[in-house]
């Protein structure tokens, strides 16, 4: 039977039609890992997104109703490859490849220095080309509040 708890590890599986199992079903929680001002600088100058809100320690713990900095919405998001990476492998896949996102949402900020982990479920699981094409719901939480950072159905594809 499958199950989920805190303490379990990454999921590891063969091939994708051994992954195909997990449709319907939550995936083990993520570990915590913390967002740090550096993160969210390096960010910033990705994205070219420097509002003082994100890189301006000074002014925001001045003007902020946070009294700190925060992490852009969109870079938690951009996360979600990697954090889904930490919580299963299929051994036979090539390559994936992002799809795309739907129904996102950022209904909390994000502090410097706060704590996020991902909570997932695997809502879909379709054949794609020579593939599968996965829907992930994902919430990522920060640890010690009620609203998550981030809300979103995360689509990616997956070869062998």
């Amino acid at each position: 039977m499958y199950l989920v708890n805190k303490n379990m590890k990454k999921l590891v599986f063969e091939n994708l039609e051994e992954l195909s199992s997990i449709e319907g079903k939550q995936l083990p929680i993520g570990e915590w890992y913390t967002v740090t001002q550096q993160m969210i600088n390096d960010f910033a100058n990705a994205t070219l997104d420097k509002q003082w809100i994100h890189i301006d320690e000074e002014k925001a713990a001045k003007y902020s109703p946070t009294k700190t900095t925060i992490a852009h919405g969109f870079m938690s998001v951009s996360m979600l490859s990697e954090l889904i990476s930490k919580q299963f492998e299929v051994k036979s896949v090539t390559m994936g490849l992002n799809y795309g996102l739907n129904k996102v949402r950022f209904p909390s900020p994000v502090p410097v220095n706060s704590e996020l982990r991902l909570i997932s479920s695997a809502k879909l699981i379709e054949d794609f080309q020579n593939g599968k094409k996965l829907t992930f719901d994902c919430t990522i939480e920060i640890k010690g509040q009620e609203k998550p950072a981030c809300v979103a159905e995360f689509i990616f594809v997956l070869f062998e």
